[in-house]
């Protein structure tokens, strides 16, 4: 699609901020990029990969059994991991444990997470050459046309639909609040995609469309800010991003709800990122 005017320099100007704010998200110490490792927990004391200890679950208690001289401190109080510690966590939740190595002994963070209802950690390491030579994500030039308008459809009650995951042994949960409702040029008809909700009543919307596994990832995410009193929205695809699973293998991001697709090529926002761990 090509645009039929150009962006304004206000346009621009607040999308280059925006972009600039992405990536510096990206780029915080043991964020996304930093992925290292996911790894399930068994029910026996077990070594892991990139963590010293021995890690075990019951199913309900995640515990941890770790010497002074293994290093982990715990994230939040820094006080040395000296014996056997545990944590319990709800499905979906996650917990920035302990830490250990380099010079200040926080290099990596190790994450524990519910997932499936099943225990796993995540190391998080800041010498990650993901992070470390990362510049900034790939994207389409700026498109005006990509900004649409369209109505939201709100349902009575939300509905949990069940949905796929980066993960495959994880399954995961879409609450749909309503489905949002526009055209884009080079289709006929009108384009339904189902809507989660977001803080402060605005809505986040994850897609297939047809640059995916060419130009971008498998699926993407577009935010939409609230809907006006009329249900009318804006769809800035401009800002379409990432999940993090297309930066990592080690991510458990939600799939798009079956038929959350765009049959055209969307050819804004984030494109496949360079350097991704394959």
């Amino acid at each position: 699609m090509t645009a039929t005017a150009p962006a304004t320099n206000a346009q621009l100007e607040r999308w280059q901020r925006f972009r600039s704010s992405r990536n510096a998200a990206l780029a915080s110490p043991h964020g996304w990029l930093t992925l290292t490792s996911f790894q399930w927990l068994e029910s026996e004391p077990s070594a892991v990969e990139l963590a010293p200890g021995l890690w075990s679950t019951d199913g309900k208690t995640a515990t941890l059994t770790a010497s002074a001289a293994d290093g982990l401190t715990l994230v939040e109080t820094g006080e040395p991991v000296d014996g056997t510690i545990t944590a319990v966590l709800q499905d979906e939740e996650s917990l920035m444990w302990v830490q250990y190595g380099g010079a200040d002994g926080t290099q990596v963070v190790v994450e524990l997470a519910m997932r499936a209802d099943k225990y796993a950690i995540r190391t998080r390491d800041d010498s990650s050459p993901v992070l470390t030579e990362f510049d900034a994500v790939p994207t389409f030039d700026y498109n005006p046309d990509w900004v649409v308008t369209g109505r939201f459809e709100a349902y009575p009650e939300p509905v949990d639909v069940p949905i796929g995951t980066a993960n495959p042994l994880v399954d995961g949960m879409h609450r749909s609040v309503g489905e949002i409702v526009f055209r884009v040029p080079g289709l006929p008809h009108e384009v339904r995609l189902h809507a989660e909700e977001e803080k402060l009543g605005a809505l986040n919307v994850t897609f297939h469309d047809e640059t995916n596994g060419n130009t971008t990832d498998e699926w993407r995410k577009v935010f939409v800010p609230r809907p006006r009193p009329d249900g009318s929205v804006v769809l800035d695809f401009n800002r379409a991003i990432n999940y993090p699973s297309a930066f990592t293998p080690y991510g458990t991001c939600p799939m798009p709800v079956a038929g959350n697709s765009i049959d055209v090529a969307v050819e804004a926002g984030e494109k496949l990122p360079a350097g991704r761990i394959i």
